[in-house]
């Protein structure tokens, strides 16, 4: 079984207000990529991905005049997908949803979240992602809530075969001061936004622990906006986000697993695998990052399964296709993840 994590940059924006397809020359919110371009090339990413299931991050908005469920089985009617049936969870408000594409001959799914609706009680369990997490961010003795913007997507899933799993669809918030100007009001801010990352990663984590302690098959998967080494702010606090919901230095039983991850926080490389490519056009060039993780519980790593990132030019399969290498660059500014698992 093949799943994936595929962040979709502003997939809402090729759906008109009432959900149906943009397929015109009018510009997408890719840089000089317009939106019928953008919808072929992400329709020959998804037919050579052939995932069973597509955790697609920045899924098309869910609001009162468009829903996302329709509008991505749209999309993938269009291009003949056999991932054609769509879940979403939680909706926000941020134009950006969490949403799973799947194949129903593959799998059996349901939005099924987890948790208690107030705050948790000492040795309780953790609150609803779509509530809010009691945490001291900032070591005043004083409790802070967070929520998230864009809540986890929690799915209790079956494939064809009988075996049960469950998939956490993930956006963690930016750490990036948008909009503010002033050296001193930026570092305020990044420390800020850094301090709710960690605490939504702490929430995040929590619900790792409980359903390994209910011994769950999990796959924790999406964009965590983080990692190791990714800003100068991650040493104020010890430690990234990623770590925290690895569980990087707890005992090998609690601990999630992903290479990818793994190789970034060693620095056993001098170049480390990334997931996205961002265009700086005040520089003319371009910033790499891993952002984009699949972290897998560990009875399914001793299913001894396969990591792909797809990388146009760090994937020799990628890169020897000229129409996916290029669909793969018009697409998304993140590549997909995948993970191929014997279920």
């Amino acid at each position: 079984m093949r799943i994936a994590t595929y962040n979709v940059e502003w997939f809402t924006n090729l759906f008109d207000r009432r959900g149906k397809l943009l397929e015109d020359d009018g510009w997408s919110a890719r840089y000089q990529v317009t939106r019928a371009d953008q919808l072929t090339a992400l329709g020959i990413v998804f037919t050579a991905l052939d995932a069973d299931a597509v955790m697609i991050i920045e899924a098309p908005d869910s609001n009162r005049r468009h829903k996302t469920v329709p509008m991505l089985e749209g999309f993938a009617a269009r291009y003949q997908l056999r991932t054609h049936k769509a879940l979403i969870g939680y909706e926000n408000d941020t134009q950006q949803e969490i949403a799973l594409l799947y194949d129903p001959d593959a799998m059996t799914v349901r939005h099924d979240p987890k948790g208690t609706p107030g705050q948790p009680q000492d040795g309780g369990a953790s609150p609803r992602f779509d509530g809010s997490y009691e945490i001291d961010l900032d070591i005043d003795a004083k409790p802070d809530l967070v929520t998230f913007s864009k809540p986890p997507l929690e799915v209790s899933a079956r494939s064809a075969s009988g075996t049960d799993f469950r998939m956490i669809g993930v956006h963690i918030k930016s750490k990036a001061p948008h909009g503010v100007n002033g050296a001193a009001r930026i570092k305020r801010l990044a420390i800020e936004n850094r301090r709710k990352q960690l605490a939504q990663s702490i929430w995040l984590r929590q619900r790792v622990l409980e359903h390994l302690a209910a011994g769950d098959s999990l796959i924790v998967m999406g964009d965590f906006n983080d990692g190791p080494g990714l800003d100068e702010y991650e040493k104020l606090f010890g430690r990234s986000g990623v770590e925290i919901v690895l569980g990087w230095d707890e005992p090998h039983p609690t601990r999630l697993f992903d290479p990818h991850a793994r190789m970034a926080i060693s620095k056993k490389l001098s170049a480390a695998p990334v997931s996205a490519r961002f265009y700086r056009p005040d520089e003319d060039r371009y910033f790499s990052a891993l952002l984009d993780y699949m972290m897998v519980s560990p009875d399914l790593r001793a299913k001894e399964p396969v990591w792909r990132i797809w990388h146009p030019f760090d994937d020799a399969a990628c890169y020897r296709v000229p129409e996916l290498r290029d669909a793969l660059l018009t697409a998304s500014d993140h590549f997909p993840v995948s993970i191929d698992l014997p279920m």
